[in-house]
């Protein structure tokens, strides 16, 4: 054999041993189980206390609370039109509980959309309150003035937000801040000579909104919950006041989820491919790795109580400049006692460590089961890329309170499932097919509770990529 190498042939001297290709078809390989990318730490799952939850459902009792409006408004967008869904006036306080559809959608009809650009001043503050404002999309920043004659921020509103509601039936309201567009966006305004002329024409609302100014306002506390009478400070022999805890009629009750997959192996593969590895078990393993991966998503995502969705809207704030600073971080902190954890996407928690480096601020760390992880005045940030990021690169981050004890975020399961082999977690035999195929229905029941509103925090609209300069 002859190999060329340019204008003259080189002769291959002959072989004196066995070549390692050859020498290989009869080695044994040294093989890896099998691998997969969508494994992740799953930080939630781990830290959530699980409660058992016998019966499928668990029941949140608490304190009998006066709701009077405080969610979020969706729009829907036509064009460059711009309209306000008539039932999501409910979230309105003036207008909660308030069923007409047909008033609601002149209501609607009445609202008139403004575009603003970023810097725009939209209210002064001390001008006359004419009207409501329902931010569709944008940021607008509230400032008015401190005690001592400086400019104070008062809060950061966005997408779904209002203000201005008082002015619809009060003709003496006057703005109490100012409020300045930070972005472009779009609002829609409702004004109160406009409302007054539904209100006219409309017996059910002025029934409705007779029953709303009727509503208990010195008879519950800061919190909405309906007050337990009692004196302090008293001498001699007064008279003390009779008390009560009033609890909700109707409490919410939580239903396990369910999270499913029917696993198939070919019996010739479980039979004569079984070494090194066994071939069904390793199936098993990589299918419940990722029924644990959808069961955490879920448990941030689902609408029914994810937590993301079923955060309170009084516990959600706004970044005070788009990327998370370490002033966001702390009025998030502020809002519940006993935080036990922060959770943010890794690219969110990258943002968070380049505004610490910007402040010239040194990171620090805890350990948390074996591992060494960024924390926050103490409060551990963990990462969890089930939390959605946005197409304008914007996330959230979390901070939970947990335990029953604490009256925090609580993981709800079932055990003792039948042929289960992790808690909560059954792997169940449907039999061999005509085709030879075995059948394994692999199922976990899960969901999650939020015991009272505080208990979970959302800084939202966390601007998470780098900013250049």
């Amino acid at each position: 054999m002859t190999v060329e190498t340019g204008p003259e042939a080189q002769v291959e001297p002959p072989r004196q041993s066995l070549s390692t290709a050859a020498a290989r078809n009869l080695a044994s390989t040294t093989k890896s189980a099998p691998q997969m990318q969508e494994i992740t730490s799953r930080w939630l799952l781990r830290m959530l206390p699980w409660v058992e939850t016998k019966g499928g459902a668990y029941r949140v009792n608490r304190r009998l609370s006066y709701t009077v409006g405080d969610g979020r408004i969706d729009f829907v967008q036509d064009g460059s039109r711009v309209r306000v869904i008539p039932r999501e006036l409910g979230e309105l306080a003036l207008l909660r509980g308030y069923e007409d559809d047909d008033v609601l959608t002149a209501l609607a009809d009445r609202c008139v959309q403004r575009d603003f650009n970023a810097g725009e001043v939209l209210v002064v503050r001390g001008n006359a309150a004419e009207e409501i404002q329902l931010i569709a999309h944008g940021r607008v920043n509230q400032t008015s003035v401190g005690q001592y004659g400086d400019e104070i921020a008062v809060s950061v509103l966005a997408d779904g937000d209002c203000f201005g509601e008082n002015a619809l039936l009060d003709a003496d309201a006057t703005w109490d801040y100012t409020a300045t567009a930070e972005t472009s966006g779009t609002l829609l305004t409702l004004s109160r000579a406009d409302f007054a002329g539904i209100l006219a024409n409309a017996p059910s609302l002025q029934a409705h909104i007779e029953r709303f100014s009727s509503l208990p306002l010195k008879g519950q506390n800061k919190y909405g919950e309906a007050e337990i009478a009692m004196s302090a400070g008293h001498k001699g022999e007064a008279v003390l006041p009779g008390a009560f805890v009033d609890y909700e009629l109707r409490p919410r009750e939580y239903e396990l989820s369910v999270a499913q997959t029917v696993l198939k192996v070919h019996t010739r593969v479980a039979d004569l491919y079984n070494g090194p590895h066994n071939q069904t078990q390793e199936q098993l393993r990589l299918t419940i790795e990722a029924l644990r991966e959808r069961q955490e998503h879920e448990l941030i995502n689902n609408p029914e109580f994810g937590l993301l969705a079923n955060a309170d809207f009084k516990q959600r704030i706004q970044t005070h400049s788009g990327p998370p600073t370490p002033d966001d971080l702390d009025e998030l902190l502020t809002r519940r006692r006993g935080t036990k954890l922060f959770l943010a996407h890794p690219r969110a928690i990258a943002a968070i460590g380049r505004e610490w480096n910007a402040a010239g601020l040194y990171p620090e760390t805890v350990e948390l089961d074996g591992h060494r992880v960024p924390a926050w005045r103490g409060v551990p940030i963990l990462p969890c890329n089930k939390i959605p990021i946005s197409e304008e690169n914007t996330s959230s981050i979390l901070a939970m309170r947990l335990g029953e004890d604490n009256q925090g975020v609580i993981g709800l399961h079932q055990t003792g499932l039948p042929e289960e082999v992790e808690p909560g977690l059954s792997v169940r035999f449907m039999g061999i097919s005509e085709q030879a195929i075995m059948s394994y229905l692999v199922t976990t029941y899960y969901s999650a509770a939020i015991l009272v509103p505080n208990a979970l925090g959302v800084l939202e609209n966390v601007q998470i990529a780098r900013r250049r300069g």
